[in-house]
């Protein structure tokens, strides 16, 4: 069994990112008009989706089947979605931005676990990034919204940015509680400034193929 009150430091991180994750399922669920059930659906889809596939990649026991806080914390977050979203003016501007919090705050916890479970840092920022990023995946298919990797402005570079500043500090000594605010602040700085002002790497531009003729 894996120590995991080591995580200690940042488990109110950990919290924060899962309610922030299921608020944007209940706003994506909002957008589409979905009733209460749909709204529990993709608020715990994505609330705890990214955490579920790191720990079973990592084959350790599921976060929220030892600590049903997290459910809990979901469907109370999808309630009060549901009652309160029609008072925001830009759903869609909002879901957005809770993301990139809670990319950010996951960004370090899947980090963290994937340090304590192996001591690897290659895998340790892999468990990052895949924490950060897999619930919204799953969230913008299951809703049909066009998907945040689609989108031109970094997304997965944030989570990126996040989990390898957490694990280099973590791994330097500097203590898990600062390592994991200047990560946090890293990634959502990030996403944030994608966001603001439309960051994004250079696209593929395509080029015509080869014909199958002209292949000796």
């Amino acid at each position: 069994m894996y120590d995991y009150s080591l995580m200690n430091p940042i488990l109110l991180l950990d919290y924060a990112g899962v309610a922030v994750f299921a608020a944007t399922g209940a706003l994506a669920a909002s957008r589409k008009q979905l009733d209460i059930i749909g709204f529990l659906f993709l608020a715990s889809v994505t609330g705890i989706g990214g955490g579920t596939f790191r720990d079973l990649i990592l084959a350790v026991p599921v976060f929220w089947v030892i600590n049903p806080d997290y459910v809990a914390i979901c469907a109370l977050v999808a309630v009060g979605v549901f009652f309160t979203a029609h008072r925001v003016e830009s759903r869609y501007k909002l879901l957005l931005w809770l993301d990139a919090f809670g990319l950010a705050a996951f960004s370090v916890m899947g980090a963290a676990k994937g340090l304590i479970v192996t001591g690897s840092a290659p895998v340790a920022v892999v468990m990052g990034m895949l924490t950060a990023t897999f619930g919204g995946i799953l969230r913008d298919m299951l809703a049909g919204e066009p998907s945040v990797l689609l989108k031109p402005e970094i997304y997965v570079t944030a989570a990126l940015a996040g989990a390898t500043t957490f694990t280099v500090l973590d791994i330097a000594g500097v203590p898990t509680l600062a390592s994991a605010v200047v990560a946090f602040v890293t990634a959502f700085a990030v996403r944030g400034g994608a966001l603001k002002f439309g960051w994004s790497f250079p696209a593929y531009k395509s080029r015509p193929g080869r014909r199958p003729e002209d292949i000796p």
